[in-house]
């Protein structure tokens, strides 16, 4: 462990908040928390829904992922940076200063495209993109400063209550997110996907302002300004790379472009070690490396994120292409997952309260997660929704208890003017975890949903209509990972397409014989009675036709009677052939998708197994149970009045 700076060791500016403040100003200070950090967590959910309108709106397709991008890459960067500044300011300014960027973000983002900007970023999509990225640059200071004000204003013995709180914020919003985004987008205007954020802000600042302490570590050091400075230049670059190598559409991985970017991350991190072994106040200590719950507690939370993100968007991508949930439906059809998953953060924290351990929770909660995975690497095409919703519910369960109880371990493990650091680099390697699980698992779903999708459609293009072999066989899986979603053959729209196709032809096919056979001219008749394009039976037909009978126009009436009889049996006969044969498209369409997320599933089982291992070295400390002091095992001193 770390040995406390001489500015922090029996400083008198530092004050034990847990002690010193009165429980109604914590439930105050509490609620302005966790509306902040449900701004941030909200954000990252209810902009889905609303993107292609907006894009529609901005006309700006090209730029459609950057929008979710450049959120990413601000808010993941700069966590460790505004962890670190909480314990040199204290919580309270960075958080503010956190909401206030968020909040000019979203003002800004509900306005990008409007004329009093003037086009000040070259239109109106790129105006979103900078203005998401300001958006995130906020949020940073949300997601990491919130957690760290858990363990300043509370004692360890009752924290456990309280995380599961904000782990089932991520929860919730991941519930309403989708259903606040579709109806704001369809009945107001995708401006207040946006500016919903600003009254929400405005409330949580309101609270923060009015009770809300300095929440100083009494640190006074110099900034890493070097430190932070190559941790962006490290991070950013590095999810570049990634999101530029699962788009193999455009770039792939082994792209210049890409393996540049791996290479300045690389040298990034190299420099970024150098210098934080040599800097009094690091952005990231690496003396935090030497303690095992800290050290083992982020690599554990390093899988998880990868196997979180990818288990919420793959179970939206088996929804919309197997079960057959709409789109704008895909995210609500996950809430029996985020029920699971909000029980499990919330009755996990009181347990760790109430027992005093929480490593053996983390480690029910890992199993249970394996167990989901395990679950939902069985389904197929045929799975019924029911056993689907119960496979999500147990894998909500696993997952729940990691959210809080990982900050718990860290926070009660090291030093109090450690915890803005230690939590927010949590985040940060769960973060970084969720952005490289999700390319490592797109780069899977390309690959196996390409083979799938090809050996599945080889026996139904086979047996086609000759007509339908041609555009089956250009038919292709989809080449980028994205979570997206939706299958690329709509098997309702081909049916229709295919039945007006088919009228056409026969209508057309129809008109030509009907012009031959009005000229009273058999050597026309003749001729297309040589098209190969024609059905077999009817060149027959055509071939048979006698000159005498098309001579006189009774004769040519009743043999194109005739003729009309024959195509609309053939036409009938003809769709629905095509549409016995989409339906086996559909159905061998289905049965890869279901057979990729399954192929997926089987891998999460492994990463899980990988933060499982993680935790098993962590030592299983024991918290003091409810009713003691900060560590001491005394009774708490009486609350008393902080200025604030």
């Amino acid at each position: 462990m770390t040995q406390p700076p001489p500015s922090a060791a029996g400083d008198p500016q530092r004050i034990n908040y847990a002690e010193v403040l009165d429980f109604p100003t914590k439930r105050l200070i509490l609620i302005g928390t966790l509306l902040s950090l449900f701004l941030a967590a909200l954000d990252q959910t209810i902009v889905a829904t609303s993107l292609p309108r907006i894009v529609k709106d901005l006309n700006g397709l090209n730029l459609y992922a950057w929008v979710t991008t450049a959120y990413l890459l601000a808010s993941t960067a700069l966590v460790p940076i505004y962890g670190k500044l909480s314990d040199i300011y204290g919580r309270r300014p960075v958080l503010m200063f956190g909401i206030v960027v968020f909040l000019l973000g979203s003002a800004l983002c509900g306005a990008a495209g409007e004329p009093f900007l003037g086009g000040v970023f070259g239109g109106g999509m790129m105006e979103l993109v900078v203005f998401r990225g300001l958006q995130g640059l906020g949020a940073a200071a949300l997601t990491s400063v919130a957690f760290s004000i858990i363990a300043d204003i509370f004692a360890p013995a009752e924290r456990g209550r309280y995380q599961g709180l904000f782990g089932a914020v991520f929860g919730l919003s991941s519930v309403i997110g989708p259903l606040l985004g579709g109806f704001l987008t369809d009945h107001v205007s995708w401006r207040w996907v946006f500016y919903v954020n600003v009254p929400i802000g405005l409330i949580a600042l309101t609270f923060i302002i009015l009770k809300m302490p300095t929440l100083a570590s009494g640190l006074k050091p110099k900034i890493d300004y070097l430190g932070a400075l190559l941790i962006v230049l490290f991070s950013v670059p590095l999810l570049l790379a990634l999101t530029f190598g699962a788009d193999s559409a455009n770039y792939g991985w082994t792209d210049p472009v890409v393996l540049g970017l791996f290479a300045v991350s690389a040298v990034a991190l190299g420099l970024f070690l150098y210098v934080e072994s040599r800097h009094e106040s690091p952005i990231l200590p690496l003396t935090l490396f030497h303690n095992p719950t800290f050290a083992w507690g982020v690599t554990a939370r390093f899988f998880i994120g990868a196997a979180f993100l990818g288990a919420i968007l793959f179970l939206s991508l088996y929804l919309v292409n197997v079960q057959g949930v709409s789109a704008t439906a895909a995210g609500t059809a996950t809430i029996p997952l985020t029920a699971g998953l909000i029980f499990g953060a919330i009755v996990s924290g009181q347990l760790a309260s109430r027992l005093g351990y929480y490593k053996i929770l983390i480690i029910v909660g890992l199993c249970l997660m394996m167990g989901g995975f395990l679950l939902l690497s069985t389904l197929n095409a045929d799975t019924p929704y029911a056993r689907v919703v119960l496979y999500m519910v147990v894998l909500g369960l696993g997952i729940g208890p990691a959210l809080p109880l990982f900050n718990l371990a860290i926070q009660n493990a090291v030093k109090p003017w450690e915890i803005g650091v230690a939590t927010s680099s949590g985040q940060f390697f769960q973060q970084m975890g969720s952005t490289i699980g999700t390319a490592v698992f797109g780069a899977v779903l390309s690959s196996v949903l390409a083979s799938q999708i090809t050996s599945n459609l080889k026996p139904v293009i086979a047996s086609a209509p000759p007509a339908l072999q041609a555009q089956l066989q250009s038919f292709s899986a989809p080449k980028s990972g994205n979570s997206g979603g939706q299958s690329t053959f709509d098997v309702a729209a081909a049916k229709a397409s295919a039945a007006t196709g088919i009228r056409k032809g026969f209508d057309a096919t129809f008109q030509a014989i009907s012009g031959a056979v009005g000229s009273g001219n058999i050597s026309a008749v003749q001729a297309l009675a040589q098209n190969p394009q024609l059905p077999e039976q009817l060149r027959t037909q055509l071939g048979t036709i006698p000159a005498q009978a098309i001579a006189s126009e009774q004769g040519r009436a009743q043999i194109l009677t005739g003729i009309r009889q024959g195509l609309t049996a053939a036409q009938t006969q003809t769709v629905q052939q095509t549409n016995t044969t989409l339906d086996k498209v559909a159905r061998a369409l289905k049965v890869s998708f279901a057979n990729t997320v399954s192929r997926i599933y089987l891998i999460s089982i492994f990463v899980a197994l990988l933060a499982l291992l993680a935790v098993l070295p962590m030592p299983n400390l024991r918290m003091p149970t409810r009713g003691k002091g900060e560590g001491e095992g005394g009774p708490q001193r009486a609350p008393v009045h902080v200025e604030i």
